[in-house]
């Protein structure tokens, strides 16, 4: 029997900064994606990046170290984008991904009039939640499919 480890939520603090990047660097390399300087950049100042506008950054714990990701982004007007779902292999298929989801979902829903994603065609997964949740197809453009959601 292997043991069920469960995922806890806490909002971002410093201290986790290497742990998140971690993360998302093995994340995109496992989907087969570069680290970009421009597009991650938010990953040097993530308390700039998201909790200056009045947005938000949530950190998934499991045995206290980070496995997951939510970060929720102000944006001019009273949108929102919801990025970094990431969560580390061994912790998918078990509702995680969705728990982290919903944070930042309901996080933009108190505090946004609607939120904005962007996600690559590759990760089905990932576009079935978000339709599932109510978010409807914008867009694609440059191999990346846009989809939002009003509240």
């Amino acid at each position: 029997m292997q043991e069920i480890i469960h995922m806890i939520i806490q909002r971002y603090d410093e201290s986790r900064k290497e742990e998140v990047r971690d993360v998302v660097l093995e994340v995109l390399l496992e989907h087969g994606f570069e680290y970009d300087r421009l597009k991650d950049s938010d990953l040097k100042d993530i308390k700039g990046y998201y909790f200056t506008k009045g947005g938000t950054f949530f950190v998934g714990l499991a045995d206290g170290r980070v496995v997951g990701t939510a970060g929720v982004r102000k944006l001019n007007g009273d949108l929102c984008e919801i990025r970094r779902i990431y969560l580390k292999k061994g912790f998918r298929g078990k509702g995680n991904g969705e728990k982290l989801f919903q944070a930042a979902l309901d996080f933009a829903g108190k505090n946004c009039s609607g939120a904005v994603l962007k996600t690559d065609s590759t990760l089905q997964k990932a576009i079935g939640m978000y339709l599932k949740n109510g978010f409807t197809f914008v867009k694609e453009e440059e191999g990346y499919l846009y989809y939002e959601k009003r509240f």
